[in-house]
């Protein structure tokens, strides 16, 4: 289970890294748009869907990345209670706050759950595209399941005295 769980952390980050690479073409190609429209009087000023699909994009960047972040120890994280313990306790300290992290993510992920099935059912569309909103909404909830089973998964190596995090899966430093 926690390989599986690893390599779907690993789908995280290049599924982020995906969203990112298109947020960066979608804003290029909306400056490039502004500034031949500058020139060229009969080219669109705008792209119309920019600036609403770059926040859908942006949202779900946030969310494919964290999954990965976590299992390779990215997450921002006080250590001084960590550092001055036995290890007995920080295994303690780690399996709490891991599934303390499961806790808030399992029910952020079901409040998110609910909310793009309301959508969906409700047939909601964005005003200024006609995109159903329950699309963007998955994403995003799908990207918050996988930062739930990251959490589970660091609940149960912490609990069996696995190492927490995979330092295979950093990216290597460039030089």
């Amino acid at each position: 289970m926690l390989d599986v769980i690893d390599r779907l952390g690993r789908l995280d980050g290049w599924i982020g890294g995906g969203c990112l690479l298109t947020l960066t073409a979608l804003m290029l190609a909306e400056v490039t748009t502004r500034a031949l429209s500058n020139v060229l009087p009969f080219f669109p000023p705008t792209i119309s869907i920019a600036w609403e699909y770059s926040s859908y994009l942006m949202a779900a960047s946030f969310t494919f990345g964290a999954a990965m972040t976590l299992r390779v120890g990215g997450h921002i994280r006080v250590v001084l209670l960590l550092k001055n313990v036995p290890a007995p306790l920080q295994r303690a300290l780690e399996v709490l706050a891991a599934a303390a992290g499961f806790a808030f993510m399992a029910f952020l992920t079901s409040a998110m759950t609910k909310f793009a099935w309301s959508s969906f059912v409700r047939g909601q569309v964005s005003t200024s595209s006609d995109t159903p909103l329950w699309f963007p909404q998955a994403v995003v909830t799908f990207g918050m399941l996988l930062l739930t089973l990251q959490f589970l998964a660091r609940a149960i190596q912490a609990a069996l005295g696995l190492p927490l995090e995979d330092h295979r899966m950093k990216a290597s430093p460039v030089e």
